[in-house]
């Protein structure tokens, strides 16, 4: 998700156009790997951990691959090393990007970043060069069809959420990640298992985007997000509604 409900829409739809599923798993065990490294290897108590499983789950990833990455992060079968790695820059036009990832050859991922923001008309710049435009948060996500916005808003909120953006595709429920985990259980039981779950960065003031530099910001978050080693990418940008489908025809 980057700056806006309606980008997180745009997301989902080309990652089904694109059919970039061998990419998608690799990133989905990469994740379940270093979740079930730093905690316990069992879900019920390793939030992260429930969080990739049941990502994994929704995008269809097989149950051997699954088992194989808790194994190898819980070590009892030998696996890679990843390290959690965090970039930040600007895109052309001036939109703060920061760039999660998790990889096993910092100078191989720092010199693919780098490279992808110059190629883009972009810059990255030293760690906490743009986090201070955000706020770390818990974002999940439900289909727009399992209740309407003011029923998802009213039990959100009543679970302690901060926030509810909705839309024509997607409920996103932002929430302070000291409660996120608590919020997630409370609305499963709700509405069943979420789209996505997860801890982010949310812009606190967004830039309102033009075609042009919606655009350029969607090539480099495209282009990062093609690389191997990149988890998430987040933008302090809102892309309006008429343009944001327009990018996504």
């Amino acid at each position: 998700m980057a700056g806006h409900s309606k980008w997180a829409n745009i997301k989902h739809r080309k990652a089904g156009q694109d059919a970039k599923r061998a990419k998608e798993f690799s990133k989905l065990t990469k994740e379940i790997q270093v979740a079930a490294g730093i905690g316990q290897p069992d879900p019920d108590f390793n939030p992260r951990l429930r969080a990739a499983l049941a990502a994994a789950r929704k995008q269809g990833v097989p149950k051997d691959r699954i088992d194989t990455a808790v194994k190898k992060g819980s070590g009892v079968i030998e696996g890679e090393n990843y390290e959690e790695m965090r970039y930040e820059g600007y895109s052309a036009g001036g939109v703060a990007v920061i760039v999660e990832t998790l990889t096993d050859n910092k100078n191989r991922t720092a010199a693919n970043v780098r490279s992808i923001f110059t190629k883009a008309g972009g810059n990255l710049g030293e760690t906490g060069s743009v986090n201070f435009m955000f706020d770390q948060a818990g974002m999940i996500e439900y289909k727009a069809d399992v209740a309407s916005a003011d029923d998802m808003f009213e039990e959100a909120a009543t679970a302690g959420a901060d926030d509810v953006e909705s839309d024509d595709e997607l409920h996103v429920i932002i929430c302070s990640p000291d409660s996120f985990a608590e919020i997630r259980d409370v609305l499963e039981k709700k509405f069943g298992e979420a789209e996505a779950s997860k801890l982010g960065w949310k812009p606190k003031d967004p830039m309102e985007l033009d075609e042009d530099k919606a655009e350029k910001v969607i090539k480099l978050i495209d282009n990062l997000e093609d690389d191997d080693d990149v988890q998430e990418v987040y933008g302090n940008f809102i892309i309006p509604d008429a343009i944001a489908e327009k990018l996504a025809s």
